[in-house]
C-alpha cells in the first residue's frame, strides 16, 4: 500500500466526517477513494499513529484509516 494507490474501504467502519451526512454516523464500508498519505514521521521523528492512512474520497472528505481496514484495488 502506497500513495496513489486506489482502495476500498473492506471493514464496516463508522464515521462522522462526511459532508453528506453532517454530524450523523454513516458507514464508510465499500467507499472508494486514493491514498493521499501515509503518516510516518513529525517534523523527522518517527512516530506511530493509530490511524496512519489517509485516504480522500472527493475534495471535501478525508478520513484516516488502519491499513487492515483497507484493500488496494487499483495500484499506482
Amino acid at each position: 500500500m502506497k500513495v496513489g494507490d486506489r482502495v476500498r474501504v473492506k471493514e464496516s467502519v463508522i464515521i462522522y466526517v462526511n459532508p453528506e451526512h453532517r454530524n450523523q454516523p454513516s458507514d464508510a464500508k465499500g467507499l472508494e477513494g486514493e491514498i493521499v498519505s501515509i503518516l510516518t514521521d513529525w517534523n523527522g521523528r518517527t512516530i506511530t499513529p493509530n490511524l496512519p492512512v489517509i485516504v480522500q474520497f472527493n475534495p471535501k472528505f478525508k478520513v484516516h484509516f488502519r491499513e487492515e481496514e483497507l484493500e488496494v484495488i487499483e495500484e499506482s
